[in-house]
């Protein structure tokens, strides 16, 4: 008997204690102006007209969910009401007023659900009571929340009394969509639009929860809280509550990030040196336990794509505040980002932004994914070095695959070819060809694939023509020249830093028709001042017909003529040699009529 006692009586103890349970969101919602969080401007300006005694009648609080429109308007009809507001205007909390509002028993304060009380005898109803003065405190507040759910014909009915209310009644209005309130009801109110909250307020205040709670809480997981509550601090403290119950008094990231199925940082830090070592195998394994973990691959590549912008932020110590993330996670990104170089950064960005908004029409979104993989191994690298295989590009890794802090040799941020080596590779390796003389005076161009030891034909050059030229098959005409007032000038040679093109090396026939005819004539020597003024009225022409970024390119550094009249003009990055080889036939018919 006894026994059985002790066992109702445990059963008892444990019901009460699940009664007592309040969840964070009510337990620890404002009860002053002060306290509310992430709206500063908006309660001190409420603050301000308590304090000056410019109350308006109608009020309209409009913002997202959970950024505190309601609580914002219970401590406004509260503060209003109470006998005794003290200097920093905020309740006493011990007159009638105030404790009739604490015990939810005041008759001063209405709250009007208007999800479910939106037809016009509602609202009937409302202007019924309204006529009625309080009978304790100064004013009758009515707090109308979800107003945009009211009818159209409730909202007719309203506007009368929401115009001229007698003096003793306050209207305040709380909505998530200010679009759908008709416009005479919007001029007739004072609107104040609410934030999101801030993920370094919402982790801030989490912080200060968990400490009252007497909870171990790593920075790093609240940050993902906030992260995950997009700017909700109701939201954040339900989620914060979920993962208390799964984790215990710890709140650790490890515990946040299974529990809210989130991908972990270590993830996106690892496939990206995968990425700059250009290792597809690498990457490719990475992304394959990512999904067999049970993630999507659309959720994965916007997260690499957050990822790749937070490194891009890092890359500025000026906007190093705009990364939100926790601070040990922040040193992470600092380091990655001093490996990476920013136009690839820019790049790699552009192929994730293409795939993401891509992803959803491709059958097989898995290979759209993992050829984006592809495409940012890709980045970086010469052409030597796509068709060689050379670095770690299609070298599958050995054993199991590195961590994150395993040191990695860096990626080469220069071409494997040496400027100074560059000219004199090039002489020993294009043969001479020889000249044969055709009496045709058309000649059709086609394909012609130079021999495999060429470095010309490793880097997408024309060294013939000093132009890039699509397969064609039909006639073209030769100009009509005269070779005895021409100076053979043939540009050969183009110092290059990165050469990540995949370019066709065809032979432009037609130039070799124009040297057949030059090949008797004696090689001139050109004078450095005369070309320096005909390279100078060729970028005044490129600048004059609106292509400024050529002329940036043709006048950022002085070119230089070599031994056998060779010109070598040094460029910095892809997208320059593109413009280049678009405007290199041009450039070398004005240079040859000019010199």
């Amino acid at each position: 008997m006894q026994i059985n006692i002790i066992f109702v009586n445990n059963i008892h103890l444990q019901r009460k204690s699940m009664e007592n349970f309040i969840v964070s969101a009510r337990k620890y919602r404002p009860v002053t102006f002060d306290s509310v969080v992430g709206q500063n401007p908006i309660t001190n300006t409420l603050k301000n007209a308590i304090r000056n005694n410019h109350l308006a009648h109608a009020f309209l609080f409009c913002g997202p969910r959970g950024v505190g429109k309601t609580t914002c308007a219970r401590i406004l009809a509260k503060t209003i009401n109470c006998d005794n507001v003290n200097e920093k205007i905020e309740a006493c909390d011990s007159c009638e007023s105030c404790i009739s509002f604490n015990t939810s028993h005041s008759f001063n304060i209405h709250e009007l659900d208007a999800a479910s009380n939106n037809t016009v005898d509602d609202i009937r109803s409302l202007i019924e009571q309204v006529r009625i003065a309080p009978q304790v405190g100064s004013y009758n507040i009515y707090i109308i929340d979800e107003v945009h759910m009211l009818s159209l014909s409730a909202f007719n009915a309203f506007l009368k009394t929401l115009e001229e209310p007698p003096s003793y009644a306050i209207f305040i209005l709380a909505t998530t969509s200010k679009q759908k309130i008709i416009p005479t009801i919007l001029s007739r109110c004072q609107i104040f639009d609410f934030n999101r909250i801030s993920i370094l307020d919402i982790s801030n205040h989490l912080a200060v929860v968990a400490k009252s709670e007497k909870i171990d809480a790593e920075q790093d997981a609240l940050h993902v809280i906030a992260q995950k509550a997009d700017g909700s601090l109701r939201d954040a403290l339900s989620v914060f509550d979920q993962i208390v119950s799964f984790a215990g008094n710890s709140l650790t990231y490890k515990a946040v990030i299974e529990n809210l199925n989130i991908l972990d940082y270590d993830y996106y830090f690892k496939i990206t040196e995968f990425i700059f070592q250009h290792s597809i195998p690498a990457s490719l394994l990475v992304f394959d336990e990512i999904l067999e973990r049970g993630f999507d691959g659309h959720n994965f590549i916007t997260g690499l794509s957050e990822h790749f912008r937070n490194l891009l932020v890092c890359k500025d110590k000026q906007m190093i505040q705009l990364l939100q993330v926790g601070d040990s996670i922040k040193e992470k990104y600092l380091e990655q980002a001093d490996s990476c170089k920013q136009e690839d950064l820019l790049a790699a960005l552009d192929i994730t932004n293409k795939c993401d908004v891509n992803y959803a029409i491709n059958v097989n979104k898995r290979l759209a994914v993992e050829l984006s993989l592809m495409q940012l191994c890709s980045l970086g690298m010469t052409t030597k070095e796509l068709v060689d295989g050379s670095s770690s590009f299609m070298n599958p890794p050995k054993g199991k695959l590195p961590e994150v802090n395993d040191p990695k040799p860096a990626y080469s941020k220069k071409s494997d070819i040496l400027e100074k080596d560059l000219p004199e590779k090039a002489k020993e390796q294009v043969p001479e060809k020889p000249i044969q003389n055709e009496p045709s005076s058309s000649v059709k161009i086609e394909e012609i694939t130079a021999p495999d030891t060429s470095l010309e034909q490793e880097l997408g050059l024309d060294t013939q023509t000093g132009s890039l030229q699509k397969k064609l098959d039909k006639e073209v005409p030769l100009e009509n020249q005269n070779p005895k007032q021409k100076v053979r000038f043939r540009p050969k040679t183009i110092s290059i830093q990165s050469a990540d093109i995949d370019m066709s090396s065809n032979v432009d026939e037609l130039e070799n028709n124009e040297e057949e005819k030059m090949s008797g004539l004696d090689l001139l020597e050109v004078d450095k001042g005369e070309f320096l003024k005909v390279w100078n009225s060729f970028a005044k022409m490129v600048h004059a017909q609106g292509k400024h970024s050529l002329y940036s390119t043709i006048t950022r550094k002085e070119p230089t003529i070599e031994e056998g009249n060779q010109l070598k003009l040094e460029i910095e990055n892809s997208v320059q040699m593109n413009e280049l080889y678009e405007e290199k036939t041009n450039l070398h018919i004005f240079l040859k009529k000019k010199l």
